[in-house]
């Protein structure tokens, strides 16, 4: 990967035009499965399609940039999650994209539903989803957000601070509610993925610390709560996470608390959040786990660590988000601009200009997030050429595909899509420069449905409480 400098990309350290893992493909229109949602596939003449519909009509009626949501792989990755992990709880971790289509979907595949937020909040509630089935994250809630989900019953609050604890209880007494609360715990782990999505250490705003004694203070003063109901400790290791190494390490340091804190009091708690963050593919660098190896692997770790502490097994749950729906969306960019850029030692790089850029998806410029892509409205002859696909917007760190072999005959006027982009990119837009967000329509069965409509200028500027004093030529 070519890492960023804080003082701009000529002082990055670039040692190749392209990554060790990235070779020139044999056939530049090939698609690689383990990157594309289940329904995508090439028509006989060169397209893609996508729940039966080809990109080329979808864009003619919605126009780009748009995000695509194959409704059909993300119930299926549902499905496959609950199935796997029968018994336990599965959340959909709802900050990865949420939608009231979204959150209907999850009700109706059997799952639970974490929010972050107010707003998280009552999309899910006004999609119809069972309060009671429903976690309230986030560390630093409001008294309206927790107001809010302590009026609506939802199943769980997972508290993150003794002020939080101490709003609760304000709460609880003027609403004359219980509250049913889970303590985020700091486990410690190291996982093995980038600094701003690991958030198990100690140096970071999550969690009560399990080795300073935080937790154990934290939990004590939710069991002594006359109206609060301490139903076990979360735990959540980061994003973006290939092994289960790092769960186990999690386990251990969880468990043998729920041990403590028994020993304690005589309370034997009964439930334990192992969190999420399992990885996905978004380049053919990536091999993440299947749901039924995690289950496997996280049962075991769960069981062996039980009997190490002579204690029942806890009910578990965990919240996929990102290895939902992730994988079930792409985003199609129409080209710009191709601007071929010569490379020390006589390599060549293309950069290839789309529509669109990191006001629709921030991850590339946030922490280095690497991105795949294809030729999405024809196919080509040509060999493949180095490419980075970057957006319109005023940052040399615009970059949504920092490497990427396209066709050398690429030109204005292409479409391309890049896989794997359902989770943590529409979700993360902004409006830098004054561009709308894009839209996000779901395909199912060669049909399609709007999930967000596109912004438009009149929203941004109907924002603007500044006086108008000019006029726009007609």
């Amino acid at each position: 990967m070519t890492h960023m400098h804080v003082a701009g990309s000529v002082h990055a350290d670039v040692a190749a035009a392209s990554p060790q893992w990235l070779s020139v493909p044999t056939d530049v229109n090939a698609l690689d499965p383990a990157l594309w949602s289940s329904t995508v596939r090439r028509r006989p003449d060169g397209a893609l399609e996508v729940g039966g519909i080809d990109v080329r009509t979808l864009v003619d009626e919605v126009g780009t940039p748009v995000y695509v949501i194959d409704e059909q792989d993300f119930r299926q990755r549902a499905r496959a999650f609950r199935s796997a992990f029968a018994g336990w709880d599965v959340y959909y971790a709802g900050k990865a994209f949420l939608t009231r289509t979204i959150a209907g979907w999850v009700h109706e595949e059997g799952l639970f539903l974490d929010v972050c937020t107010e707003g998280e909040l009552r999309v899910a509630l006004e999609g119809g989803f069972d309060p009671a089935r429903i976690g309230m994250h986030g560390n630093n809630k409001s008294r309206r957000e927790l107001e809010m989900a302590l009026r609506s019953r939802v199943g769980r609050i997972i508290v993150d601070s003794l002020d939080e604890i101490d709003r609760i209880e304000e709460l609880c007494r003027r609403h004359e509610v219980r509250a049913r609360v889970m303590v985020r715990v700091t486990p410690g782990v190291e996982a093995h993925t980038h600094e701003y999505i690991a958030t198990a250490h100690e140096d970071q705003k999550f969690g009560f610390s399990i080795t300073n004694g935080a937790a154990m203070v934290a939990m004590v003063r939710c069991h002594a709560s006359p109206v609060i109901d301490l139903l076990g400790i979360h735990s959540h290791i980061g994003s973006q996470i290939f092994d289960t190494g790092g769960f186990e390490v999690a386990a251990r340091r969880t468990m043998k608390l729920l041990s403590q804190f028994q020993q304690a009091t005589g309370i034997v708690l009964s439930e334990l959040d192992l969190g999420g963050g399992f990885g996905i593919a978004y380049t053919s660098q990536d091999s993440p786990s299947s749901p039924e190896d995690l289950a496997t692997d996280l049962r075991d770790i769960v069981e062996t660590e039980a009997r190490a502490h002579q204690m029942p097994a806890p009910h578990v749950s965990l919240e996929p988000g990102r290895a939902i729906v992730g994988p079930a969306g792409m985003a199609v960019y129409e080209v710009g601009t191709v601007k071929p850029v010569d490379l020390d030692g006589g390599a060549q790089r293309v950069y290839v200009s789309v529509d669109g850029g990191m006001s629709d998806n921030i991850r590339p410029a946030l922490y280095g997030a690497e991105y795949s892509a294809t030729l999405a409205n024809r196919t080509s002859a040509e060999v493949g050429a180095l490419c980075r696909v970057v957006g319109k917007h005023c940052e040399g760190g615009d970059i949504l595909v920092r490497d990427e072999y396209l066709p050398a005959d690429i030109h204005p006027g292409d479409l391309i899509a890049v896989p794997a982009s359902g989770a943590y990119s529409r979700s993360m837009a902004s409006n830098y420069n004054h561009v709308p967000r894009p839209p996000v329509v779901a395909v199912d069965q060669a049909q399609w449905t709007t999930l967000l409509r596109r912004e438009t200028l009149d929203d941004l500027v109907g924002l603007d409480q500044g006086q108008v004093v000019g006029t726009i030529p007609q």
